[in-house]
């Protein structure tokens, strides 16, 4: 209306409307199940005339020279309280089957002779091609029944695919049944360490089988039954997976039908004990999820909230200081036996987590973090992605010393996350005159290692492998929200990152800079002259290329994710794999992507607005203590 003039145009009153829309479309992008399509019609600084010839529509009844037209398109017919300011341009042929390719169909892939012409098979060059399977199934017409008998008839005659294109054969984009048949064939192969690094996207690829009362069809469901039966570790996660999405009413009916499913087959392979473990985990983490409340409504101070917390778990009534051995929910490969009430304690945060110390059975201790009033979904997608490429790269021989730590989500709003015996890079700086050098040599001290600085050579190659491991990986997956405080420092050198509840290239502040690299952490490498800066370099390049050879893999898990409830998915789930594809640059070749992420590295540690969040982030921390 602005453009037309019947508004007249206040450029400073139009720049607040544009941004308080753009804000609601936000809101209700982020609220609502639908998609939501935003047109921006072209501008013209002068009125434009536009003369179209207006074609008569012909009705159902009556005859038509060109040939049958769909009932839809018969009955158009403009609305009756259009303005004169709305045209309609009428196209006689729309909806109307393309002669050409029509032919081109019958005549390259007849339904007679298809299966039996050898030439119409894939010969063995275009079966060595890369994701070949998964290019022509998507070229399928699957919505004509020969066109799609045959290409499953072709199935059988192609070479096995990799996980890679198994997982994306269960994508959104593949109904039929035969097809994600195939898929779930393939993967068959994979070991239960593989498995495990991708079953929280095989859990919601079970949202695109179209599962009803009868189970049989699926054997998405069966696979993952069958392997989580014979795998406690893999049963375990299966278990918590479903118990969260059994909290999604638009889902919960279904995923109710496979828990229940789960837990008969469980009984049916005697497995009586392992179903009673999982009954007494969902107690514990009932048990911890009431007490995390009760602590967030006293009134008292964080000490007087500490002691009375040790004192609920000090009592035996309430069943957490001692109890019989049990798989711990967060890692089921530690069987722990109680709660330590005197290494129990709260973390200053506003949602006050738990900082808990398990007794476990064979005498060592587990320190976890439970948290309530927090959706842990997203920092366990990252998680698993980072565990992932971590295993990527070692398999390429390349240990970055990343650590990737546990976490759980038990509930929509619960969960726990294992604890890491770290500090804040903020910490160590504000402590250390702003030089990690002056902190190792504190506790890593080796005079001997002049070419370290005087600190112990594992420890400086600790720190260099694992920034250049996580500067990498953060890229990857638009990690925002990057500062100080939310980088963490381990006692043996091992820098790793926590906090993801931005990603994919949302940030709270402007103009962030690709990844978190600063001058303090270079100098504490030996400055941008030094060998350990170059070393750094070589490894963030190698790194990159790496995984950039298994983005199909990282693509088609984000693919897996589109209807997950991961806050930045959800926000724009038709844009999440072209986010991440846009970082991997692959159309580049290895030389040209070395150069790319030079140029991100250079842009990083001198972006100079980051440095000013960083300082008013600083100070806004110290004015909170």
């Amino acid at each position: 209306m602005v453009d037309r003039g019947d508004i007249p145009r206040t450029e400073w009153l139009d720049n607040l409307a544009y941004r308080q829309i753009e804000q609601i479309h936000k809101k209700h992008a982020a609220q609502s199940e639908k998609m939501i399509l935003n047109i921006d019609l072209p501008k013209f600084d002068f009125p434009v005339l536009f003369e179209e010839h207006e074609y008569e529509v012909k009705g159902i009844g009556s005859t038509n020279t060109f040939g049958n037209t769909t009932p839809a398109l018969a009955s158009l017919a403009p609305p009756s309280n259009m303005g004169n300011s709305i045209f309609i341009v009428e196209d006689p042929e729309i909806a109307r089957e393309n002669p050409v390719e029509a032919k081109h169909r019958r005549l390259v892939r007849s339904h007679r002779n298809g299966p039996l012409d050898r030439e119409l098979k894939p010969n063995p060059k275009i079966r060595d091609e890369l994701a070949a399977l998964t290019k022509f199934l998507k070229s399928v017409v699957w919505s004509d029944p020969a066109e799609a008998k045959q290409a499953v008839d072709l199935l059988p005659a192609w070479v096995d695919v990799d996980v890679d294109d198994a997982l994306e054969l269960l994508g959104s984009s593949f109904e039929n049944r035969e097809v994600r048949s195939y898929a779930v064939a393939q993967l068959r192969s994979a070991n239960d360490d593989d498995l495990l690094l991708f079953l929280l996207q095989l859990v919601q690829g079970l949202k695109f089988e179209h599962i009803d009362s009868n189970f049989v069809d699926s054997n998405l469901v069966v696979f993952l039954i069958e392997r989580a039966i014979k795998n406690p570790i893999l049963g375990n996660y299966f278990h918590w997976y479903l118990m969260i999405e059994c909290e999604d009413m638009a889902v919960r009916a279904m995923y109710g039908k496979v828990s229940f499913q789960y837990m008969s087959a469980m009984a049916a392979a005697s497995g009586i004990q392992r179903r009673e473990s999982l009954r007494r985990q969902a107690e514990l983490i009932e048990a911890l999820a009431n007490l995390s409340k009760q602590v967030k409504q006293m009134r008292e101070s964080r000490p007087k909230k500490i002691e009375k917390l040790r004192e609920f778990i000090s009592d035996p009534k309430n069943g957490l200081i001692s109890f019989k051995p049990l798989p711990l929910p967060l890692d089921p490969r530690i069987e722990v036996t109680g709660i330590i009430p005197e290494m129990t304690s709260i973390f200053k945060s506003s949602l006050l987590p738990l900082h808990l110390t398990f007794s476990c059975a064979d005498g060592g201790q587990y320190p976890a973090i439970f948290k309530s009033g927090d959706d842990l979904r997203q920092d366990q997608l990252v998680i698993q992605l980072i565990t992932l490429m971590d295993d990527l790269l070692r398999k390429e021989n390349l240990d970055l010393k990343l650590m990737p730590y546990k976490v759980l989500a038990t509930g929509a709003d619960h969960g726990m996350v294992q604890f890491v015996q770290s500090q804040s890079l903020a910490n160590v700086l504000n402590e250390n005159n702003g030089s990690l050098l002056m902190f190792w040599r504190k506790y890593h001290l080796d005079e001997r290692s002049v070419d370290t600085f005087g600190v112990r050579p594992e420890v400086m190659d600790a720190y260099v492998k694992s920034c250049a491991g996580y500067c990498v990986i953060m890229y990857l997956l638009g990690v925002g929200d990057r500062h100080l405080d939310n980088l963490l420092l381990s006692p043996n050198g091992n820098i790793f990152h926590v906090d993801f509840g931005f990603i994919l290239g949302r940030d709270p502040k402007p103009f962030p800079a690709p990844m978190k690299i600063t001058k303090e952490m270079v100098e504490a490498m030996g400055g941008f002259n030094s060998m350990h800066y170059q070393s750094f370099k070589s490894y963030c390049f190698t790194a990159y290329n790496i995984l950039r050879k298994s983005a199909n893999l990282i693509l088609n898990l984000f693919g897996l994710m589109v209807d997950a409830n991961i806050p930045d998915i959800k926000a724009e789930p038709d844009k999440a794999v072209w986010k991440v594809e846009e970082r991997f640059q692959l159309d580049l070749s290895d030389d040209e992507a070395i150069k790319f992420f030079q140029n991100l590295i250079n842009e990083s540690v001198s972006a100079l607005i980051p440095q000013i969040a960083e300082t008013i982030h600083g100070w806004a921390q110290h004015w909170r203590k």
